[in-house]
């Protein structure tokens, strides 16, 4: 960790904002390991929140004050300061935790393009979804919302993590042993499939949303319904394999792999998508865990007890 990084320079159009918390994502993970490659050295982090500490005369003809308290989403987060363009800022609600708000702005907005949008309204309420992993940090978000959205879920979780998904109000639990020291359930323990096609009557689930990754592929693809989407998002137990397209002609079904920057494209997108989850957080409809939180200069301690599956919800930096 460096002690003497200097503090970013302010520029047009952006403020510079002295974080509280970074949060920590499996993302971040896949940078420093270099499966999402990135240009060297880099500052890790995604996602922060804090107060704006200083102000381009851009921003401050939009109204953005000094004292602001916001989060973000741009590279740079694991540090005291991050330089942040207007368009990329979120105001923070009255009421709401800044731990929580920075919670939202990684894993709250992936999972809300998950369930509204990523499924090209191939789902409609009263439609099975099946969700991997509702234990872990997005899921338990994407789990709550597709519910908001009217669909039944269902859920996969692992023993440990048993009691927290049963509050999420998932329709159905389908309960797996634990891999000891990773990020995911043991896909072997049960027959997924099977319990699947049986709570659905045979017929599958309209969509899957999928940050698993290499051990589930497989399971996604074969729990579809006729015309379901496979929605894979992440890579936990390693990225998915290429397969024939032609695997898709049983069901006529849709794949898609998504990122959450296609689904903020714009400001009005990213303002509407966070405007929603926050107004669901303020009228209790959400539950939102953060689990542990360290100090920034337990950095590696912070990514490590992310990839060891032992978060129950969203693990953050306090700075």
């Amino acid at each position: 960790m460096e002690k003497d990084f200097p503090t970013p320079k302010l520029e047009a159009g952006k403020v510079i904002v002295k974080n509280e918390y970074a949060g920590i994502n499996f993302i971040d993970t896949y940078h420093r390991k270099g499966l999402y490659a990135r240009d060297l050295p880099f500052v890790g982090g995604q996602e922060g929140g804090g107060t704006v500490a200083e102000v381009s005369p851009e921003a401050a003809a939009e109204g953005i004050k000094v004292g602001d308290k916001v989060a973000y989403s741009v590279f740079g987060s694991y540090a005291q300061y991050t330089s942040v363009p207007t368009g990329k800022l979120l105001p923070v609600p009255d009421g709401i935790d800044m731990g929580v708000a920075t919670s939202c702005v990684v894993q709250g907005l992936t999972a809300h393009y998950l369930t509204a949008s990523a499924h090209a309204n191939l789902i409609q309420p009263g439609d099975w979804c099946l969700i991997h992993g509702v234990g872990g940090g997005t899921c338990q978000w994407a789990a709550q919302m597709a519910k908001l959205q009217g669909h039944k879920v269902i859920g996969t979780v692992s023993k440990g993590k048993e009691a927290l998904a049963r509050s999420l109000g998932c329709d159905e639990l389908i309960v797996l042993d634990e891999v000891p020291g990773q990020s995911f359930e043991d896909y072997e323990s049960v027959d997924v499939v099977k319990r699947v096609m049986e709570i659905t009557d045979g017929k599958g689930c309209k969509s899957v949303i999928d940050g698993i990754g290499k051990s589930t592929v497989d399971i996604s693809i074969a729990s579809l319904a006729h015309r379901g989407i496979f929605i894979s998002f992440g890579n936990a137990s390693g990225a998915v394999p290429a397969f024939p397209v032609l695997r898709l002609i049983a069901k006529s079904a849709y794949v898609t792999r998504p990122k959450l920057l296609d689904y903020t494209a714009n400001r009005a997108e990213l303002v509407s998508r966070a405007n929603e989850i926050f107004g669901w957080l303020q009228d209790g409809k959400l539950k939102v865990s953060v689990d542990t939180t360290f100090p920034l200069e337990q950095a590696a301690e912070g990514h490590m007890y992310l990839e060891a599956g032992k978060s129950k919800g969203k693990v953050l930096y306090k700075i």
